[in-house]
Parts: C-alpha cells; structure tokens; sequence
C-alpha cells in the first residue's frame, strides 16, 4: 500500500468506491453492520440497538488535541464524533452522546463538508469516532469529499465491535484503524454492554484490520499515515483480563503493535450494581498494565 497518499484515492479512482458505497447501502435493509445483527430495515426508519436509521448523527466535529501524539501533531486530530453506538457499555465516559442521543442528524452531503473544514484549518487526519454503525454513511460521505479535493488520512476509532463482513468493505478505504480492545472475560462485557461475545468479536475484527493495514507507519515528523493502532482502557479489577489481552496482541498481531495502555477511566455513565466501577483505577494498577505489556514484548507504547 502506497502511504504517500490516503487508499481510498485509489479506489475512489478505480471506481471500486462507488461498488463499496452500494454494497454497504444495500445491507441497511436487513442491518447486520455489526455483531449485534439486528435485521432492522433502517432505510425505512426501522432502529435497532444502535437507535440510527438511513442518516448519520453527529454530536460535534472539531480539531481534538487530546488524541495519541501519532494523531494530533502540530494542528489536531480532526475528529467527528458520531452519536449513539452499537456497544453500549454502561460506564461509557460520553454517556449523553452514546445512549442519550444527543447530535444531529446530517446528510451524506454535510458529513462531507465536515471533513473538507477539518481539511482547511490544517488537522492531519479524519477521525471517525463510533463509527460502527454508520459505515455506509461514512462511505458515501468519503466519496463525496474525495471527490471535492479530500486528501487526508481515514481514522476509524472504534469499540472494536465490528463485523468482519463489514471490515472488508472498508478494505482500501480506511488508513488507520484505531480499536479499543476493552474486554477478555465474555462475562465482564456481558455485565457491562450485554455483548458476551464481544472478545471473540474483537479479536477477529482486530486481526482483519491488521490484515488490512498493518504495523502503524509514521513519517519523518511522526506523524501516523497509515496502520493499526490499539487502546485499551484499563479498568478497575481488570489487571487479569489486561494481561491476556497484551499477550494476544503480541503474540496474534504484531509484536510491534503500537498501543495506549490508558488510564483515564472514572465512574461515569448507569455502573448500577458493578461494584468495582464505582472508583477510578489506582496509579499502581495502570503501571502494572504497561508492565503487562513490555512482558509480552510489546514496546511502541504511546507515553503521553
């Protein structure tokens, strides 16, 4: 893959974007985007557990300093944050965004322009937060743009609940996959966004855009271009599941996977009755999380 310029150029220019954009539309119909596999026809205003019909909410878009450094450079992360979600975790730190709905809902046409103005005022990205859901608006909205002179890099920023169905479909389109790997035990998803199978869908959805990408390319000022690059929040009592989790992306991904081991969870959200999420992680139980890591062999750690 050539990172002097974002893929989807390239498949804009083969005509094979266009092919994608259809494809994606048609499987609205019977909504199986996700894992979640609701079978709702959301072009006839049918909502399943992602409450989003045919048009793309957004809560806001802007330049985002507070990404990985890899990201934000010198003028942002130009980020949109796309509301609801397909997750729904029940401690999420932008509750109001993902569960409570709050955004507009824009048209292919708008989604486009707000990639053109993160492109004139100078982010080096786009980044596609919680963008599950709403790929095939994405898609259209990317062929739009690229159409109109779009030349940045594709983030997608993800839960990493994502179909591999899915996933091919933004084959040489996205740049950069941002995934949070959140959970190993299929029973603290479970507890959390009522997804037993969210690891197994993890771990496959993470390897495919692997597949796709690769280890996270910078150039010479560091900043990324194309690549895989993983989250993972580490969360109170959650050292065991931590631990497999940097094992298995060194030992199934890359060991030269770039990584934020991050440590901003605070109890936030409907925690209800899970206990252990009513307090903030410990500074000792994040630095155990990147010991976790080194141990595995992994050591392109974001040190924000």
């Amino acid at each position: 893959m050539d990172t002097n310029r974002p893929s989807y150029i390239d498949t804009l220019q083969s005509g094979l974007l266009n092919k994608k954009v259809r494809q994606a539309a048609e499987i609205l119909q019977s909504c199986r985007l996700c894992p979640r596999q609701c079978n709702v026809n959301r072009l006839g205003g049918e909502k399943g557990i992602c409450r989003t019909t045919d048009q793309a909410v957004v809560h806001e878009y802007h330049a985002h300093f507070g990404e990985e450094a890899p990201l934000v450079g010198r003028f942002g992360s130009g980020t949109i944050f796309f509301t609801h979600c397909n997750l729904k975790c029940n401690f999420c730190q932008n509750f109001n965004i993902s569960h409570k709905g709050t955004g507009k809902p824009v048209s292919d046409v708008e989604l486009a322009d707000m990639m053109l103005k993160l492109q004139e005022e100078g982010c080096h990205n786009i980044n596609f937060v919680t963008p599950s859901h709403v790929v095939p608006q994405i898609l259209s909205a990317v062929t739009l743009a690229a159409e109109r002179g779009l030349t940045l890099p594709l983030v997608y920023n993800t839960s990493a609940y994502d179909a591999v169905e899915t996933l091919r479909i933004l084959d040489g389109v996205i740049d950069i996959y941002m995934p949070d790997f959140k959970f190993w035990d299929p029973r603290t998803s479970d507890v959390t966004c009522g997804a037993p199978d969210y690891p197994d869908a993890a771990r496959k959805s993470i390897l495919e855009m692997h597949r796709q990408v690769g280890d996270l390319v910078m150039d010479a000022s560091g900043l990324a271009k194309q690549g895989l690059l993983i989250r993972h929040l580490v969360m109170p009592d959650g050292l065991s599941e931590t631990r497999e989790i940097m094992k298995f992306i060194a030992s199934k991904i890359s060991v030269n996977t770039y990584i934020n081991v991050m440590p901003q969870y605070h109890p936030s959200g409907d925690i209800g009755s899970v206990k252990s999420l009513r307090r903030q992680i410990t500074p000792q139980e994040h630095a155990l999380a990147v010991q976790y890591a080194l141990e595995a062999g992994l050591t392109r750690i974001d040190n924000r």
